[in-house]
């Protein structure tokens, strides 16, 4: 399929360079996930209708990716993480920002930031599937209570799921601080050891139970070629993409190529430091 990057896609592209030029210079595995992975493979890069990037780190590179960003100064890109200080952080997993534009997510309180790629942890999930599963459901419901609080009410929704937003908005904050709640699901999400396990998982990815894996089908990072640069992903992709995905090859029909994402502003060449409170 032929077709050339949108701005925000070549946006996204620089910083994906940036991103994997700094985890090389500091020795840090990664590997590209589920839409990306799939474009990597399917399209030698974006999937044309999608517009952000996922990538997982081993918890302990990913602790160290952190770590290393703390001392970043003046820097183009930003990190944020559920132990950033600012109240409307309400994400698990860590975002990178472009401080160069302007990107307003459509959420119960306004998120005003840039255009991001989302990092998530990779964790232990013991040895068997009941372990995991096991994992998998005491971080599961406790993050879709803080998701159901924090997100918008959507008229594309079914009536009941946007019914539970209203009822997990009513439990009040000394209660049930977001903020708190979601340093609780990091904790639970390293219940077992990523070294020490034979599953591994994105506790946190949207693919639910499908995003837990023998750590043999992750394997060593493996680069493929994406767009004009190589990126690290999944060594054994046929079943990570497989088990996401079904038949991963096939091409959606045109009615379904679009982005899920909900954004009430994007201004690539406005930076969201600039701009007043939404």
């Amino acid at each position: 399929m032929e077709y050339k990057l949108n701005e925000q896609q070549d946006k996204l592209l620089n910083m994906l360079k940036w991103f994997h030029n700094f985890c090389e210079s500091k020795g840090l595995k990664y590997y590209a996930l589920g839409g990306t992975m799939l474009g990597t493979i399917r399209h030698n890069g974006f999937i044309p209708w999608d517009d952000d990037i996922d990538i997982g780190m081993p918890r302990s590179d990913y602790e160290q990716f952190i770590s290393y960003c703390k001392d970043l100064k003046g820097e183009k890109y930003v990190v944020e993480t559920i132990r950033t200080k600012a109240t409307d952080y309400y994400y698990g997993y860590t975002k990178i920002y472009d401080t160069d534009t302007t990107l307003i997510e459509k959420t119960r309180k306004n998120i005003k930031r840039g255009i991001y790629l989302d990092l998530f942890p990779l964790d232990g999930a013991g040895n068997t599937k009941e372990e995991a599963e096991k994992i998998f459901k005491s971080v599961h419901w406790k993050y879709q209570l803080v998701m159901a609080r924090t997100c918008a009410i959507l008229p594309r929704r079914k009536w009941y799921k946007n019914l539970v937003i209203l009822l997990a908005r009513l439990i009040p904050s000394v209660l049930l601080n977001n903020k708190k709640q979601l340093l609780k699901i990091d904790s639970l999400c390293q219940t077992k050891k990523y070294e020490d396990s034979l599953l591994i998982a994105n506790f946190l990815g949207n693919w639910g139970m499908k995003e837990i894996f023998p750590k043999a089908v992750m394997g060593e990072p493996t680069l493929y070629k994406f767009e004009n640069i190589e990126i690290y992903g999944v060594y054994n992709f046929e079943e990570y993409l497989e088990s996401l995905y079904g038949d991963w090859r096939k091409i959606p029909p045109e009615e379904k190529r679009v982005s899920l994402h909900d954004y009430i502003e994007c201004d690539l060449n406005k930076s969201y430091l600039e701009i007043e409170e939404v």
